[in-house]
């Protein structure tokens, strides 16, 4: 029996979605809820999988072609296990004829998701080693190369050429250029952030928080913390649990405007910005308050995990009423976080630097970091901004008013 392939529904605020990839091709047999196509929308990756035992009938959106919510890409011959074995003798002496003549000219033979990433980034398909049947190069084969060929360039010497850069023969004077256009989840970051500036408020506050009681604090409970819970006590939950406390006490910053109205939430949903290959994403964290330090750091490694795996459901990102962004991790000192609306505002962290401070009249090397709240000037007084990351900071510096809220 041949069913549709369709598009998943997708939620109200995403109009339509780009096939991203076929994992089988028509004649490919496959199993109940086996993943046969990605549908990359601008927020995150929807997977389709087989609805039950058969065969890939056609293929009617190719990977690249846009899709609205519910429409049709392929159609699948259910229990067509038996009837596929033609179109996949067929499918397998095709590759055995191309090989032949592959062989003889040397080139690789590439499934498309292979071709598309292969391209993207300028990889000669030549240099990489298939593991698929008849030798043919995998969409993993590719990235395995990718990644590989990214650590061996950031080994290499600075005068030798990046190991994943095209080899390229120029005539002198000669510049050349790839053009790549943007995914979807790419284009909506640019569109929402240039958003933000243009229709909010916006500016930033900075202060600087002294890390050592924290640091202190983790060193001496690590060990018991991660027997107890079975995950690492990390900085992220410090920040989350202080930014919680510091929200209930100024109601404004976890506040957002909805046309004329200010909406004040009455719980803490804290988004936090995790960098996938694909981009940005904010996960959110759903009623901080009731969580302890274990909750957060194990949900926070659900997301990161989920982020890179592009498993994130529209779900999980939508509805957060603060965010917290960690540049630190990549070395940034210092940054103007841009808002993530209709949030009215977000915290910025950043990296932990020793640096000499001025400590009851004389000079000790500490670890500071330094922190950025930008908010909107609109809901936001600067008495308010100044006072909600003094909080922050208080809190941080000493670990006992998260928990006595003092």
């Amino acid at each position: 029996m041949s069913t549709e392939i369709k598009a998943p529904v997708f939620p109200e605020s995403v109009a339509e979605g780009t096939v991203a990839t076929w994992h089988k091709q028509p004649g490919e047999a496959c199993s109940r809820d086996e993943l046969i196509v990605d549908i990359e929308t601008d927020k995150v990756v929807l997977e389709v999988v087989a609805p039950a035992d058969g065969v890939i009938e056609e293929i009617v959106k190719n990977e690249g072609d846009t899709v609205e919510s519910g429409e049709v890409v392929g159609r699948f011959k259910e229990g067509a296990a038996g009837e596929s074995k033609p179109a996949e003798s067929k499918k397998e002496e095709a590759p055995k004829e191309e090989a032949k003549s592959d062989a003889a000219s040397g080139d690789a033979i590439l499934s498309p998701a292979a071709r598309k990433l292969a391209e993207e980034n300028n990889v000669d398909p030549n240099a990489i080693k298939g593991t698929g049947k008849d030798g043919r190069v995998t969409k993993e084969d590719v990235q395995n190369h990718v990644d590989s060929a990214k650590s061996s360039s950031a080994a290499a010497p600075a005068a030798k050429p990046a190991a994943d850069m095209p080899e390229v023969n120029v005539s002198a004077g000669e510049r050349p250029e790839k053009r790549v256009p943007m995914t979807r989840l790419r284009a909506s970051i640019a569109k929402r952030l240039v958003n933000a500036q243009q229709s909010a408020a916006m500016l930033t506050t900075f202060n600087e928080v002294n890390m050592a009681p924290i640091m202190e604090l983790r060193k001496q409970y690590q060990d018991s913390f991660v027997k107890r819970h079975g995950i690492k006590l990390g900085f992220m939950s410090f920040f989350t649990k202080a930014a919680t406390e510091a929200l209930k006490r100024f109601p404004a910053v976890n506040a957002s405007i909805d046309g004329n109205d200010m909406v004040y939430h009455g719980y803490q949903d804290i988004g936090v910005a995790v960098s996938t290959d694909r981009g940005l994403v904010v996960p959110v964290v759903r009623d901080v308050d009731a969580l302890g330090l274990a909750d957060i750091e194990k949900k926070i490694v659900e997301y990161g995990t989920k982020a890179k795996d592009g498993k994130l459901g529209i779900e999980d990102m939508t509805g957060g009423t603060f965010t917290i962004t960690n540049g630190g991790i990549f070395g940034s000192l210092i940054s103007t976080p841009i808002l993530n609306p209709p949030q009215t505002a977000i915290l910025g962290m950043h990296k932990i630097q020793e640096r000499p401070m001025a400590v009851n009249g004389k000079v000790e090397i500490q670890p500071m970091m330094y922190l950025a709240l930008s908010y909107d000037h609109r809901m936001i007084d600067g008495k308010e901004a100044v006072q909600f990351l003094v909080a922050i900071k208080e809190m941080l510096e000493d670990p006992a008013r998260i928990l006595l809220d003092v």
